[in-house]
């Protein structure tokens, strides 16, 4: 069944990306997971060929399109080369923090922000979970007190993507008792005194995606750098999270794709027994039903991202999304592991790397467990 869902201005974008993929990231992927680090040049020049701030007005310096689908074709096509560490940091800095600088700035931050975020030159990240805080946003304990025209932030932030290079760190802190309205959302700024950054933590996979430990001890963040009003931290965080999740649900159906896709050339060329390996019928079965479910997936995937530009993708139907695609990520790469035989283990073919990749999708963006919960609670249980 073909594909409708791209116009010929998404496809000629999509070509540019993978263009730029194949140049400027594709030959130092490996050497920056090793590094565990992709270089601040990757996002300068990502920005210089307009891969930044799709969504950021013209005006700014951004593309000034709301279309969801250029997002889309760029995650798609990072999952296609095979450089997830890496253009995770591209798709959180796009689709995931982006949103908060665009919905709750004032004129006075976006000038600040915007043009830098568009260019590549100010890395953003976003810093909810904590120590012994994961999902559960009531339980976020950093803390600001306000202080004439300042907050003093204290407190601890775990796993946060982007962490070593980010430039603005947009923080839920709490800044009242109540579990929901006490929390808001300051932007921490690189160099602010008492802002320390820990170890760049060692994963089992994105290894060239940095995700850090932040400290905070009485660091002094002027009220200019609330996004939005005191209080209003709950509702903003959970206004945007079908965008990050159908955001991840396309990294991950774009993930087990690309993984069909190496893993179908690899079985038609490798020979067993004096023959090729796609003969077999358990081959054949397991081809058949992967690709069934990839491209049913996919329609729902495309129909989310319709309903994101129109505003109305809600938060269930994200969280579907978001559910199935990652579960089916995972199981995709582990039937095309087993299809490359030993090879699969090694860490020279892609398939290795999508394997340790996959199994933190099922957990940050929310827990396949929440979910559910998620989507129980709209059929009213």
């Amino acid at each position: 069944m073909q594909r409708e869902h791209f116009e010929p201005d998404h496809l000629a974008f999509g070509a540019a990306v993978r263009a730029f993929l194949d140049k400027s990231v594709v030959p130092h992927y490996l050497e920056w997971e090793r590094a565990g680090i992709a270089p601040r040049e990757m996002y300068t020049e990502a920005g210089r060929s307009g891969f930044l701030g799709m969504q950021i007005p013209a005006e700014y310096g951004g593309g000034g399109t709301d279309d969801f689908r250029f997002n889309q074709v760029l995650g798609e096509q990072v999952a296609a080369a095979g450089t997830t560490g890496a253009g995770l940091g591209l798709t959180l800095h796009n689709d995931i923090c982006l949103p908060y600088f665009l919905a709750y700035c004032t004129e006075e931050q976006r000038r600040r922000w915007l043009p830098g975020i568009a260019s590549g030159e100010l890395i953003t990240a976003i810093a909810m979970t904590e120590p012994g805080t994961g999902s559960d946003l009531s339980g976020i304990r950093t803390g600001a007190r306000r202080d004439g025209d300042e907050y003093v932030v204290n407190g601890s932030k775990t796993f946060i993507t982007n962490g070593i290079n980010a430039d603005l760190v947009v923080t839920a802190v709490r800044t009242g008792e109540d579990p929901h309205q006490g929390l808001s959302l300051l932007v921490l700024e690189r160099g602010m005194p008492g802002f320390e950054r820990g170890r760049n933590l060692d994963k089992i996979g994105l290894h060239s995606q940095d995700t850090a430990e932040l400290s905070f001890t009485d660091v002094r963040v002027p009220a200019a750098n609330l996004l939005g009003a005191e209080g209003d931290g709950f509702a903003q965080l959970t206004a945007k999270l079908p965008q990050e999740r159908t955001s991840i649900a396309i990294a991950a159906l774009g993930e087990a794709r690309a993984a069909f896709t190496e893993t179908l050339a690899y079985v038609t060329d490798r020979k067993a027994f004096g023959t090729s390996v796609s003969s077999f019928q358990n081959t054949k079965f397991a081809l058949a039903e992967m690709i069934t479910e990839i491209d049913i997936a996919q329609v729902w995937v495309d129909r989310c991202v319709q309903h994101l530009n129109a505003g109305d993708l809600s938060t269930a139907d994200a969280s579907k999304a978001k559910y199935w695609c990652t579960e089916l990520q995972g199981r995709v790469v582990d039937r095309c592991l087993q299809l490359h035989g030993g090879y699969g283990y090694m860490t020279e073919y892609p398939i290795a790397r999508r394997f340790v990749d996959a199994r933190i999708t099922r957990i940050y963006g929310g827990t396949s467990e929440i979910m559910k919960s998620v989507i129980s609670r709209s059929l009213g249980l």
